[in-house]
């Protein structure tokens, strides 16, 4: 559903997109992962056809981002970081108006509203003005607004920043919804328990490249054995080296398992041992081992 090839973008002299490549398979989520500055918002503006690219190829929904950008406009919907709704209509007047200004006629975009107010649970809010809305209430009626054409495509920008917990999950339930409605969604996050998850694959991109790309799990890798000793931790390194890498940190040796059951009847058998701790390694992480790298 988007093909990007060899994609760069300049400013001043400054590489934002350097040579970057991405493939985004139709009916998922692919998360958008990076430092600040990498080129994440630059990339969904590319893709968006907001930003003309400088070289490379980019299509989306099958077309051309600089040979038919009004085919691909026409085929995505877009939410930015910040909610576009206006604060003084209520939720129903709010989407009748994106839809008219869409080009749907005023029965279109009527039933049209009901149908998004439906789906995200905001039948329920009557002509309180946005305003009035939860953080989270507010971002599910900017993605109503993103979706009033059913789009093909939904690039989300950081849709929870700002959010409590309760918020974000009222937002990630929407998310969840549209993808199994058929939409393929991009998301960039700064919270990478957001994009663990919601992405069925991530890409992290640093200085304008991809330096990963896999499902969550992949780039996680495997998981980790770490046990600390009451004395010497030579002997615990030793009897875990057959597992793998061994890393030791004081008392605590750590080690990459594959096999969970055979690694912890492996550990149990070290003596001196006064804690055995199997984890499973987190998305976070994941992303600073690779960005520090």
């Amino acid at each position: 559903m988007i093909d990007a090839r060899d994609v760069r973008k300049h400013y001043g002299g400054k590489a934002a997109l350097d040579g970057l490549d991405l493939t985004v398979e139709a009916g998922t989520v692919h998360g958008l992962l990076g430092p600040n500055g990498a080129g994440k918002t630059t990339l969904v503006r590319i893709l968006a056809t907001l930003v003309r690219l400088d070289s490379g190829t980019a299509a989306v929904a099958g077309h051309d981002v600089a040979k038919h950008p009004e085919r691909v406009r026409a085929a995505i919907g877009l939410v930015g970081q910040h909610a576009a709704v206006d604060e003084l209509l209520g939720a129903r007047q709010n989407l009748v108006m994106f839809g008219r200004l869409s080009h749907l006629g005023s029965t279109v975009a009527k039933r049209r509203a009901d149908e998004l107010l439906e789906q995200f649970g905001l039948a329920d809010t009557g002509g309180k003005p946005a305003a009035q809305f939860s953080g989270g209430m507010r971002r599910r009626l900017d993605l109503a607004a993103g979706m009033i054409l059913t789009p093909k495509v939904l690039f989300l920008d950081e849709p929870t920043t700002g959010l409590d917990p309760q918020g974000r999950a009222e937002v990630w339930a929407a998310v969840r919804r549209l993808v199994a409605g058929g939409t393929t969604v991009l998301l960039t996050t700064q919270y990478l328990d957001e994009a663990d998850q919601l992405a069925d694959r991530i890409c992290v991109i640093d200085h304008g490249r991809v330096i990963a790309d896999g499902t969550p799990a992949s780039l996680k890798g495997a998981d980790r054995l770490e046990v600390v000793t009451a004395g010497d931790p030579a002997p615990a390194a030793d009897r875990l080296g057959v597992l793998g890498p061994v890393t030791v940190d004081g008392q605590r040796v750590g080690v990459p398992v594959h096999d969970r059951v055979a690694a912890l009847a492996l550990a149990a058998g070290i003596p001196g041992v006064e804690d055995i701790t199997l984890r499973r390694p987190t998305l976070d992480e994941a992303f600073l081992k690779l960005v520090t790298a």
